[in-house]
């Protein structure tokens, strides 16, 4: 790469006389420029109207997605029979329709309008969450699963491109990092109704997984009509925004470099660059190995800690919770002071190493009590590098068709691990579970490896473009031409 610089290279400064425009780092509030609102009180206001609604959207996607694995201490195998690995297939097969349908979905969003899209696949798949708690037999819970996948894939992807219609890069950390609170959530509130819900074992002659099945699936079809008429398709269709506060979402779009307006708009250009842009591929891999930790650990952290003592069901729940609970605090500090640095990299790094020690602990011959600290340890790092990549990639790629795309792959190739992530902890590795915890060590390891060598390469590129140096097809480009080329722009400033 450096060579290929060295080969063909010009000043910037030599390029034009006239003033450049801002770069990325030159991104400020400007007073002058707003309209009359406080930008501070409009972000707040988008945070009021916007966040609870898209938390509560992904704790019950979340929840009706892992939710069979609090179902699993509660009668379901016993109840439909299920032997040998039928269990881990119907964990998994889930993951084979949500990783085909997610970047479809994600190029259907905006033609279709996020409200109307949101709020069909959600009311669909509570549905089909309702219904698995009437299955009678394994292939009836493989159908209803592979449903669940198509209906959900649209959710994540979709609401991670739908928070960059409303915030900056400069924002965007902290909103992403409140999905993953949610999912947090998710994970403490299910082994709490899981908890609450498995008393109601025997009513009207129902096991109590089912009860837990119906009970949780309900809310997720009431948010499905709450989104249709809260949830804003983009800045100019919201209705608790004022007139000047929608020209002052127009303005801070306009701010950050290489939004422009065609930018904006999708394009099979930009569809093909994520396809073609090796950093894409590298994010893919890293959350390949973040996945992997992500799913292996919410769907089976009862069983792993079922298997480091004689604990009732109800204590195995109760004891998710604080593990859950520091996971979601450490992201959101992480994600705040991220987003206040503009760095990402380094923490990823930093806290996936955290998350190996965890692993290690796990696999060490220690007693009960270390291997319980060591989940604490492994929640820890878990969503900072599951979620700062999720805010990075389209951090760095202003055009609307690349970043639809390339978080579209990202999500889909991450997802892949859910599969791989079921068949890890079979039930015949209790309690050390030896297998699931070195495969997921070794992953989360490349996943940390790969984020530090994409925060080095960004760096170099930033300090390249700070010297002023210029590939020779873009010599002749004027100020506004060379806004179009987006990330590949000399005037953009990658997050590190």
């Amino acid at each position: 790469m450096r060579s290929e610089m060295a080969a063909g290279t010009e000043k910037l400064s030599d390029l034009d006389s006239k003033p450049a425009q801002a770069t990325e780092g030159d991104v400020i509030y400007d007073e002058s420029n707003s309209f009359g609102v406080d930008e501070r009180k409009l972000v707040r206001k988008l945070d009021l109207h916007i966040i609870p609604l898209v938390m509560l959207l992904y704790t019950f996607s979340f929840l009706d997605r892992v939710n069979i694995g609090n179902a699993r201490l509660y009668g379901l195998e016993e109840d439909l029979g299920l032997v040998g690995d039928q269990f881990q297939i119907a964990v998994s097969i889930l993951f084979v329709t949500y990783l085909i349908f997610e970047i479809p979905s994600n190029l259907v969003l905006k033609p279709i309008g996020p409200q109307r899209w949101l709020a069909f696949i959600v009311l669909v798949w509570g549905v089909i969450a309702l219904a698995t708690g009437f299955v009678r037999n394994f292939e009836s819970l493989v159908a209803l699963r592979l449903l669940l996948g198509v209906f959900e894939a649209g959710l994540f992807p979709g609401l991670n491109v739908y928070l960059t219609f409303f915030y900056t890069k400069r924002e965007l950390a902290l909103r992403v990092g409140y999905l993953f609170v949610s999912a947090a959530i998710a994970g403490a509130l299910g082994g709490l109704l899981a908890y609450g819900i498995g008393h109601l074992d025997g009513v009207r002659g129902m096991s109590g997984w089912r009860w837990i099945m119906i009970i949780e699936g309900i809310p997720t079809i009431i948010l499905g009509f709450l989104v249709v008429i809260f949830l804003p398709n983009d800045p100019e269709h919201a209705r608790f925004l004022t007139p000047d506060e929608k020209k002052l979402m127009a303005v801070r779009s306009q701010r950050q470099y290489g939004y422009t307006e065609s930018a904006q708009k999708f394009s099979k250009g930009d569809m093909m660059k994520a396809f073609k842009d090796w950093k894409v591929w590298v994010f893919c891999v890293g959350q390949y190995g973040a996945d992997t930790m992500l799913y292996g650990y919410s769907t089976f952290l009862p069983t792993i800690i079922k298997g480091l003592g004689s604990w009732s069901t109800a204590e195995v729940q109760l004891l998710t919770i604080p593990c859950y609970a520091l996971g979601a605090i450490t992201y959101m500090t992480i994600a705040f002071v991220s987003d206040r640095k503009q760095m990402r990299g380094v923490f990823c790094v930093a806290f996936g190493a955290v998350s190996v020690i965890g692993y290690g602990l796990l696999l060490s011959d220690t007693p009960a009590g270390v291997h319980y600290f060591a989940c604490f340890l492994v929640a820890t790092g878990l969503y900072v590098l599951v979620g700062l990549p999720l805010a990075w990639l389209p951090n760095n790629s202003p055009r609307y068709g690349k970043r639809t795309t390339a978080t579209g792959m990202q999500l889909t190739i991450g997802n892949a691990s859910g599969i791989m992530a079921s068949f890890i902890y079979p039930s015949m590795d209790a309690p050390r579970y030896i297998k699931g915890n070195a495969v997921s060590l070794s992953l989360v390891g490349l996943a940390a490896l790969t984020h530090g060598s994409l925060w080095f390469w960004y760096a170099r590129e930033n300090k390249r473009r700070d010297e002023g140096l210029i590939k020779p097809e873009h010599a002749n480009l004027s100020d506004d031409e060379l806004a179009e080329l987006g990330d590949e722009s000399p005037r953009f400033r990658y997050t590190i």
